[in-house]
C-alpha cells in the first residue's frame, strides 16, 4: 500500500516538473505557449490518479490495437499511445490543461522518466 502511494506521489511531483519544465521552455522562448497547465497540487494528484486507472484499464488495449503499427516502427508508437492516455487523462480532469499532441507527448515523456527512475529506486 506504501509503494502505491508513492507512486502516486511520483506521478503528481513529475505532472507538477512538466509543467515548471513547459514554463521554463516558455521563458526561454523555445516554445510559445505552455505544453502543461495544472492549477493546483490537488488537481495534480486526481489526474495521477486518473493516468493510474487509464494506464490499467485502456493502455493495454491501445498498445494490442496498435501492434502492427508499433511493429512497423519499431516500438516508437508506444510514445504515441502514452502520448495519447495523458491527453485523455488531462481531458477528464478539470485541473489540467494539455496542449495538443506535443504537450502530451511532452508530459507522458516527463512522467514516464520520473516513474520509471521512482520505480528503480522502490524495488
Amino acid at each position: 500500500m506504501l509503494n502505491l502511494l508513492i507512486r502516486l506521489l511520483v506521478s503528481a511531483g513529475a505532472v507538477l516538473l512538466a509543467q515548471w519544465l513547459s514554463q521554463v521552455l516558455v521563458n526561454a522562448q523555445v516554445v510559445s505557449q505552455y505544453l502543461v497547465e495544472v492549477q493546483d497540487v490537488v488537481s495534480a494528484l486526481i489526474f495521477a490518479v486518473v493516468l493510474g486507472l487509464l494506464n490499467a484499464l485502456v493502455r493495454p488495449v491501445l498498445l494490442l490495437l496498435t501492434c502492427p503499427i508499433n511493429l512497423l516502427t519499431l516500438g516508437l508508437f508506444v510514445f504515441v499511445v502514452n502520448a495519447a492516455v495523458f491527453g485523455l487523462a488531462a481531458g477528464l480532469v478539470g485541473g489540467v490543461r494539455v496542449d495538443g499532441f506535443l504537450g502530451a507527448l511532452f508530459g507522458s515523456v516527463i512522467v514516464s522518466l520520473c516513474s520509471a527512475i521512482a520505480s528503480r529506486y522502490l524495488e
